[in-house]
């Protein structure tokens, strides 16, 4: 950027082109251009702020920063004026937005910030300087040692020990290595993989040459879920634009290529992931070997995750020292989780690890929409655990998170509220994990559908005697005999539930109730006094459930209601209540 040119930077990841930033984007060029103004326009990728896309950020030659959110196409052309012309400055208030974070961005440091498909950009801020470093000043086991004293865990879930995994792989006979990129995101509400690659795929290209320079492999694969064709068509250009450049080619030859995923959620556990880049079908096998023994093709294979190789990069140029001071004894360097649910400023943050729940929701996330009261989390994907809010003073470490029945898992963070029933929700997640789960192992086929069957019934109003005991025995089987992670954790959501809110369980049992009016099947509509008879429910409702009766207090057929809840949501005097009686 010139010192005399402004820089506005347009964010254009799969949320900002999904909230109609490529409209944006073109007004900006187009006022631009219209001006004559001194401005270059650079297409970034998302910065995490995902609840004020399209985002538009304006650098000023002396450093001054704007930040503006939600922008409309008019509305950049207003922003255009107001920083390339001296004397006009239209209104813009009403779009600027705080940038809010929690510290040390480690694995997010170039999103938002860089244009994606440029490697000039990526090599303009330290960019491949950390694998210079290494080919040309550490030696592997150096490096593996460097990657050790940063404590640096595994991101995808387990926690487990980077530099360890590194120094087991290395230590395997020479030949043919593999490393792999698992990209295979599946948790839902979850997107922090998506993100990284999307908005920093060079980043996560270095860390994983690096990795396999540390473990003496020739080859790399990026194994990327089909879902993110925004993220494998950018780590693909990354991938063409290094070798057109010749990054270290002659010196370290490494052939990369991306494989795209169908989608089945269990080939995020690296065996079934192996098993589907074989061209198998993606399902976990016995271990030992572990891939780092016999992995892709019967070779020594290290699988890692999106952000712990977006890690490793920095670490090497700012030393295990650095990345060591931040966070816990046991749990180091940042964590970035995916905020969604009922919370005021969702997308993604990048925290320090040992920051409290509490302090993410409230402090980073705004705290809980429509001013309602915070209930839990979700913490760790379908596998993880409910963590009340009672105790959301717990510190993000691995151990912290252990001891409520949850995990750190690869970082979705649902955060719920008062209108959220925690038996309709372990059913929720109960049936993504039991529909996922890949049928090789008893107790989680038919293990999680019983358990299935309890939760539909409880939710449905039907509850037996001893449901709730055989729940818990159930989800213990489950957990014990499974193979892999899926089966493991999949009774997590159930136990932590059944853990902390007892009571609605009980209310669900043998009140047939839910106090949170989310079951259908157990409650009902009611027209309060506050009716004006605007026949706004009536107009909307699908099953004539509500007689067109003009200025006139209506009321509700119990018999035809389908619950649908749109008379609800049309009432514009908050005259219709959900009860459960």
């Amino acid at each position: 950027m010139s010192r005399a040119s402004v820089e506005i930077r347009i964010g254009l990841g799969s949320c900002g082109i999904a909230g109609g930033a490529e409209a944006v984007r073109a007004a900006v060029v187009e006022e631009t251009r219209r001006a004559g103004a001194q401005a270059v326009v650079k297409a970034v990728g998302c910065n995490g702020m995902c609840h004020c896309e399209p985002l538009v950020e304006v650098v000023e030659a002396g450093g001054a920063v704007a930040l503006y959110g939600n922008v409309t196409a008019e509305a950049a052309r207003g922003i255009v004026r107001r920083h390339t012309r001296r004397f006009a400055r239209p209104r813009l208030d009403e779009y600027k937005v705080d940038r809010r974070g929690g510290g040390e961005r480690i694995v997010l440091e170039n999103c938002g910030r860089i244009d994606p498909q440029n490697i000039g950009d990526y090599l303009a801020r330290e960019g491949y300087q950390a694998l210079e470093k290494c080919l040309r000043q550490l030696t592997p086991e150096e490096l593996i040692q460097t990657i050790s004293d940063s404590g640096l865990r595994g991101r995808g879930g387990a926690g487990f020990r980077t530099g360890l995994k590194w120094s087991l792989a290395r230590e395997q006979p020479a030949g043919d290595k593999y490393v792999v990129c698992n990209g295979d995101e599946g948790d839902p509400g979850a997107f922090m993989d998506r993100l990284v690659l999307e908005s920093d795929p060079h980043r996560v290209r270095e860390g994983l040459a690096i990795a396999a320079y540390a473990i003496g492999a020739s080859e790399g694969i990026f194994y990327i879920r089909a879902e993110y064709p925004l993220a494998v068509a950018r780590v693909r250009e990354a991938i063409r634009q290094a070798e057109a450049r010749g990054i270290f080619g002659s010196e370290f030859p490494l052939r990369l290529e991306v494989r795209e995923g169908a989608g089945a959620f269990v080939c995020g556990e690296e065996t079934a992931l192996i098993q589907s880049l074989e061209g198998q079908r993606g399902m976990p096998r016995l271990r030992p070997p572990y891939p780092i023994q016999r992995g892709y093709r019967g070779r020594p294979t290290l699988v890692n995750n999106v952000e712990t190789l977006a890690c490793v990069p920095w670490i090497v140029r700012r030393g295990a020292g650095s990345f060591a001071a931040l966070g816990t004894e046991r749990s180091k360097g940042t964590k970035v989780f995916a905020l969604a649910g009922k919370i005021n400023r969702g997308g993604l943050v990048e925290v320090p690890m040992g920051i409290t729940i509490r302090e993410v929701v409230e402090d980073i996330g705004g705290g809980i929409k429509a001013g309602r009261k915070f209930k839990a989390v979700q913490l760790g994907g379908p596998s993880g655990g409910c963590i009340p809010e009672r105790l959301a003073d717990t510190p993000i470490d691995y151990e912290a998170l252990a001891t409520t029945g949850a995990i750190m898992g690869s970082g979705g963070l649902v955060v719920l509220d008062e209108t959220d029933c925690m038996v309709d929700l372990a059913r929720f997640f109960l049936h993504f994990t039991q529909a996922e789960s890949c049928g090789k192992c008893t107790f989680c086929r038919i293990g999680t559908k019983r358990m299935l069957e309890i939760l539909e019934r409880l939710c449905a109003g039907q509850g037996r005697p001893g449901d709730l005991e055989n729940l818990e025995l159930l989800a213990g089987h489950v957990s014990r005999g499974s193979l892999c992670g899926l089966g493991q954790t999949a009774p997590n959501p159930v136990l932590t539930t059944l853990r902390y809110f007892p009571e609605e369980y009980q209310a669900h049992l043998v009140e047939k109730r839910c106090p949170a009016g989310r079951c259908t099947a157990l409650i009902r509509y009611r027209v309060t006094d506050n009716c004006t008879g605007c026949t706004s429910c009536a107009q909307v409702c699908p099953v004539k459930a509500i007689a067109y009766r003009p200025y006139e207090r209506h009321e509700i057929d119990d018999k035809l209601c389908t619950r649908c809840d749109m008379c609800r949501q049309a009432c514009r005097e908050d005259a219709i209540e959900v009860i459960s009686p």
